[in-house]
Order: C-alpha cells, then sequence, then structure tokens
C-alpha cells in the first residue's frame, strides 16, 4: 500500500513525546499509599488494582447513570489538521455524543443503495486524531462489498468538542453507528464494528453498549488504568474517581459484551496479557463467543492483514 501516512497510535510510552508518570515522592505520598484498599499498587499518580474489578450492573445501564468529570477542558492531544474529503470517500456529518449537540466528520465509503440491503462495517481509527492515511486502511471492507463508515471524534482535527480519553467518544462511536444503520440500504442483521489501537477500545466499549452481527477489535486496550499510567497527559478527567477508570475499561464489564468478538492483535506487539485473557474469561462467563488470534506484524503493520482477517470474520455472519 504506496505513499499511505499512518497517525501515530500509542504502541510505546515514547511516541508521540509522552512520558511516563513519577513515582510519588514524600510523606504526603507514602501516606496515602498507606491508606489504600489492600489489592491497590500505587505505582503511579492513581492507585492500580492488581486485578481489575468485575462490574455486575450491565456497561449500557451503568452509563445511563455515570457522567464523566473533566477536570480539564480542551482539544485531542494529537495535533492534526482539518479534515479534507480521501479518494473513494462521501465525507458527511453526524450528530455526536449521547444529545447529538456536536456536528462530527466522518466519511463514508461510495455505494448505492438499491437492491439487496448492503452489509456495512463502522471502523473507528487508532490513535486521537485522523487522516487520509486511516481511510485507505479501510478500502479492503468496501472492495469486499461492505458500507463503511469512518467517523472522527469530538475534539479532533480542529473540531469542536472536550476529549474525554475513551469515554465521551464512546458516544459518538455510538452516534456514528445510529448513523450508519439507518441509512438507505444497509443491512441492519449485518451491521458490524472494528476499529484499531484507541479504535479497538472504543469498538469494545461500544459493543457492550449496543447490539452489532459482530467485532472485531484490533490491538484493543481493555485495561484504562494502564493505558493512563502510560499516556499521562491524556487523562482529563478526575483520577480520584476510581469509576473513571472502570467505565473506561472493558475488561470490568466483561458479561456486558453483546455480540461475537474477534480480537486480533500482531506478533510484534506485546502478547495478549493477563487482562485480555481476564476480559475473555468473563465475556464466555455470559455465552458470548469471543476469540483471539495473533498476526504478523508490529502495532501498526498488523492493520491491513487484520483488516482483511475481521473480513473473513464478519462473512461467517452473511
Amino acid at each position: 500500500m504506496a505513499d499511505i501516512r499512518i497517525l501515530p497510535s500509542h504502541s510505546t510510552p515514547e511516541e508521540g513525546g509522552v512520558k511516563r508518570r513519577t513515582l510519588l515522592a514524600g510523606a504526603a505520598g507514602l501516606a496515602a499509599a498507606a491508606l489504600l484498599p489492600a489489592g491497590m499498587a500505587q505505582a503511579v499518580g492513581f492507585p492500580m488494582p492488581d486485578v481489575p474489578p468485575l462490574e455486575k450492573e450491565d456497561y449500557a445501564e451503568a452509563r445511563k447513570r455515570f457522567q464523566t468529570n473533566l477536570l480539564r477542558k480542551g482539544p485531542s492531544p494529537e495535533k492534526s489538521e482539518p479534515l479534507g474529503t480521501p479518494a473513494g470517500a462521501k465525507r458527511v456529518t453526524y450528530p455526536g455524543g449521547p444529545d447529538g449537540s456536536i456536528e462530527l466528520i466522518a466519511w463514508l465509503s461510495h455505494y448505492e443503495p438499491m437492491g439487496k440491503p448492503k452489509p456495512a462495517v463502522l471502523f473507528l481509527h487508532g490513535g486521537n486524531a485522523t487522516g487520509d492515511g486511516h481511510w485507505e486502511l479501510v478500502k479492503g471492507y468496501w472492495e469486499a462489498g461492505f458500507v463503511v463508515l469512518h467517523p472522527s471524534f469530538r475534539g479532533e482535527n480542529g473540531q469542536e468538542g472536550a476529549y474525554s480519553g475513551f469515554y465521551d467518544e464512546t458516544a459518538d462511536a455510538l452516534a456514528a453507528a445510529t448513523y450508519l444503520e439507518n441509512l438507505p440500504g444497509i443491512d441492519k442483521n449485518r451491521f458490524f464494528v472494528a476499529g484499531h489501537s484507541n479504535g479497538g477500545t472504543l469498538s469494545l466499549l461500544a459493543a457492550m453498549t449496543r447490539k452489532f452481527r459482530a467485532a472485531a477489535p484490533i490491538s484493543a486496550g481493555v485495561n484504562s488504568w494502564r493505558y493512563f499510567n502510560r499516556f499521562e497527559r491524556e487523562a482529563r478527567f478526575d483520577e480520584n474517581d476510581p469509576k473513571e477508570f472502570i467505565m473506561r475499561s472493558s475488561v470490568c464489564f466483561g458479561p456486558s459484551l453483546k455480540c461475537p468478538t474477534l480480537l486480533l492483535r500482531g506478533t510484534e506487539e506485546r502478547p495478549f496479557d493477563a487482562d485480555h485473557q481476564l476480559l475473555m474469561d468473563r465475556v464466555k462467563t455470559a455465552g458470548t463467543p469471543i476469540d483471539a488470534k495473533l498476526l504478523p506484524g508490529n502495532h501498526n503493520g498488523v492493520v491491513p492483514g487484520a483488516v482483511q482477517e475481521s473480513i473473513k470474520f464478519f462473512n461467517q455472519f452473511a
């Protein structure tokens, strides 16, 4: 795939100039650590559970009662250019967020809404901004006969809205899903979600909120404590409230997953760790099919192969 620029995704702590948190020091820090509940490690500026808690409440219901508390409001932490319209895409807008108050840009593959309804894929991009290179990565879907919607999210690429780090962005992803499935000629029985890196994280949270036919997260994060440990500047919420982390961690809501799911990852990335296995174990308790597969490549290089693998997976549900 020539001349494709892929925006940086979070594969190492050094990317994007992000620095690790420093250890708490001094008497105040030591005193705070001494007051932590058993099973919580104070290696960073917020307590991290040894094992992420399992929430009994369904994630969709939990979202109805939770509102993130952003202590700092502003755009995405990733610098980016305003969005144009890449080749093969139609530029559309959708009403982002739960109340539709933010108009956000998305790219839609060209299709004719006539004849037999067409399968569709909502693809959620990696990083905290998007660009033409991300659109090129989804080419395989529309070449395989899927209608593809590639949304941008609040605060990205100069758009309105405050970046929240996965939570309000999940509301945007859900709004984009509603927009796509209600387009003319879309087969609602073959409506899928996929995403890479941060988009993989969002695709899991979205699939725990509403029903898709199937989901294929690529290089997804499932534990937000680990993520915000690595990317401090992206934590805009109240880090003293464990619920903020829980509501961004799909591993805490495994039984809420509402569709068959295939977790994809590159062989040159970190291996599927205990958090991913814990997610799978918790999902299976509810009887929802979930599997994982390693494919050749690193964090960004795995994406073309993973897209093809997800197409094979989605075609099982034709």
